[in-house]
């Protein structure tokens, strides 16, 4: 684990940690805690843009003010939220810095996992220990795409198990403490929890994308890596059948689009106030008083409104289904349909939204300095995670047709429908 010194403002709200610790946290609570750390993330956030500084100290601010124990049971050490407070926090981050939800995303899944697990000192351990430290991950393997095509391998050696292979897409385990890897182990599917700094793991900030540049979404080789016993956790990511998990990393990704939504509206909003030049043709002498440049202003405020409404919605859907276990196979089904439909309405919000803001100004907008295409680039990115095109047919032969949804299933793996759409 990193050691970072603990932010000033936490500092200033120990008294509010204090209170938080005996219940679950309100939206204010959390917004007196988590506020003023968003703040200072955004802060830098067009400077390490433009240096592609990895935000570790950022990071470093979030795991001790437990961030990542935001679902964690209040007993555990955590704060006990929903999961509708969860995603508002998520967003809220998103527009700080739209890098820092996408690598968290596992880890928030990780606490999923462990909450639905059987009660028993096992799921006590992990939950106590996401209060202080994060988890990364390594599911995607480069050139094979599949989830049942897994070639890093889980073997036995003697007494103990070596892991080997080679990931990409490990998005934020550069900052994480643990590594969630898929393996395969003689043909199952396994997950497998190494440290982040075991011996054989090496770990590359190789990620070429031209958005979402800083959620260190790069290469990890594990060479004979020591997996213990209790360090194999189940079948892993992309087990065959519903599960929560896929509409719940979806969701995260739609957060981080509701928060670049956030934050182009802010700054837009913020350059067009400080702007005491026109054009010669404007309707007005100043941009704030244009009725076009307010116009624009209006739409980006209206797509940053909607692309949150629909993530909480969805959040809404999964705090009941989590809150039942998350068994129910109709509500899984009614889950994964819900973020499918938030992901094609939120693109398609977000997109527009963040080419449009450059409407308000002319050639100064595009200024380096202000990175504002930052916003553009980094939806652009985000919005490709589990193809718009791909998701709209499924639904559309879902409801049309009554086929199941793929959840995480490979093409090969597919059911045939077991009833009419509804």
């Amino acid at each position: 684990m990193r050691a970072t010194r603990e932010p000033a403002s936490l500092l200033r709200h120990r008294g509010v940690m204090t209170s938080i610790e005996a219940k679950s946290a309100t939206d204010s609570e959390l917004d007196a805690v988590f506020g003023p750390i968003f703040e200072r993330i955004a802060q830098g956030a067009v400077a390490r843009e433009i240096d592609r500084r990895l935000p570790f100290e950022e990071v470093g601010w979030l795991r001790e003010a437990k961030f990542g124990a935001l679902r964690v049971p209040v007993e555990f050490g955590g704060y006990g939220v929903s999961v509708r407070q969860l995603f508002r926090l998520l967003i809220e981050l998103a527009a700080a810095e739209s890098n820092l939800p996408q690598a968290l995303r596992v880890h928030f899944s990780f606490v999923e996992d462990h909450l639905l697990a059987e009660p028993g000192p096992g799921r006590e351990q992990w939950l106590r220990t996401a209060t202080s430290t994060l988890v990364g991950n390594a599911i995607t393997e480069p050139g094979v795409g599949a989830v049942d095509r897994y070639r890093t391998r889980l073997t036995r050696d003697g007494d103990r198990w070596l892991l080997n292979g080679v990931k990409y897409y490990s998005t934020g385990s550069l900052y994480a403490d643990y590594i969630l890897v898929a393996a395969d182990r003689d043909g199952e599917r396994v997950g497998v929890l190494v440290d982040a700094n075991a011996d054989g793991v090496r770990q590359h900030d190789d990620w070429d994308g031209f958005g979402q540049r800083l959620t260190a979404s790069g290469t990890t080789e594990f060479t004979d890596v020591v997996v213990a016993e209790d360090r194999i956790l189940g079948p892993g990511y992309g087990a065959p059948g519903p599960t929560y998990a896929t509409s719940y990393l979806q969701l995260v990704q739609l957060a981080v689009l509701a928060g670049i939504a956030q934050r182009a509206e802010l700054d837009a909003r913020e350059w067009v106030a400080g702007r005491t030049r026109s054009y010669s043709h404007s309707a007005a002498g100043i941009p704030r008083q244009d009725p076009l440049v307010q116009q624009v202003i209006g739409r980006l405020s209206a797509a940053a409104f909607a692309a949150k409404a629909s993530v909480l919605a969805v959040a809404d859907v999964l705090d009941e289904v989590l809150a039942s276990g998350a068994q129910d196979e109709k509500s899984l089904v009614a889950a994964e349909l819900a973020a499918a439909q938030a992901q094609l309405a939120v693109i398609d919000l977000v997109l527009p939204a963040t080419t449009l803001l450059f409407e308000v100004g002319g050639a100064s907008v595009v200024s380096e300095r202000q990175r504002l295409d930052r916003h553009w680039r980094n939806a652009r990115t985000i919005s490709v995670h589990n193809p718009a095109i791909q998701k709209a047919r499924a639904v559309g032969d879902y409801l049309l047709n009554g086929t199941d949804l793929p959840f995480a299933w490979s093409a090969g793996e597919h059911k045939p429908a077991t009833g009419a759409a509804q």
